[in-house]
């Protein structure tokens, strides 16, 4: 039987990881958003560097919107023992997404968010939940399920920070046109 560490530990993993997010990731934007810009943009011009640069209220209300992913995807495993392939997925997103904070931490040359929790707990944690996966029994999606899994990442956070865009966005405040009468009771 797999353990509950297995399982919801991915959701406190992911917790210990995002608090260093939360902490970090607004703040960080905003000061290295210029020395990204101008180390990087002759080699990737296509990067929207303007939108780099995330609020604090964006970073909070997409580190919600993952916290409900990733509880949703711990409940499954917890369900299935392991066995969910959205549990599996999230799982191989999660040890992932732990490479690719260290490796943005090279390209940038210093700290980026997530970078402190990634070798500590995000990488080690996936390593060790996968091999207690598969000591259970439990089979493990590889091949093509193990890629489509993986290749959701980028999908899931996108959406995650477009929702967060989207629910945090200066809201302009409509006018009734002169023409409209004032509603009375």
């Amino acid at each position: 039987m797999v353990p509950s560490a297995v399982t919801w530990g991915l959701l406190a993993a992911w917790a210990v990881h995002d608090v260093e997010e939360l902490a970090t990731m607004a703040g960080w934007t905003r000061s290295a958003r210029p020395r990204l810009e101008e180390l990087l943009e002759e080699r990737l011009p296509w990067v929207p560097w303007e939108r780099l640069e995330v609020s604090q209220r964006h970073v909070n209300v997409a580190i919600g919107l993952m916290g409900g992913v990733m509880a949703g995807a711990s409940a499954l495993g917890a369900r299935t023992g392991g066995r969910s392939p959205v549990f599996q997925a999230a799982l191989l997103g999660f040890g992932a997404h732990g490479v690719m904070h260290l490796a943005q931490a090279a390209v940038a040359r210093g700290y980026t968010p997530g970078a402190v929790t990634a070798p500590v707990v995000v990488i080690p944690f996936s390593v060790w939940a996968w091999r207690r996966l598969r000591a259970e029994g439990v089979p493990v999606r590889t091949g093509a399920a193990g890629w489509a899994g993986l290749a959701a990442l980028p999908a899931v956070l996108a959406g995650v920070h477009a929702a967060a865009h989207a629910l945090t966005r200066p809201r302009s405040r409509s006018r009734r046109p002169a023409s409209t009468p004032p509603l009375t009771p």
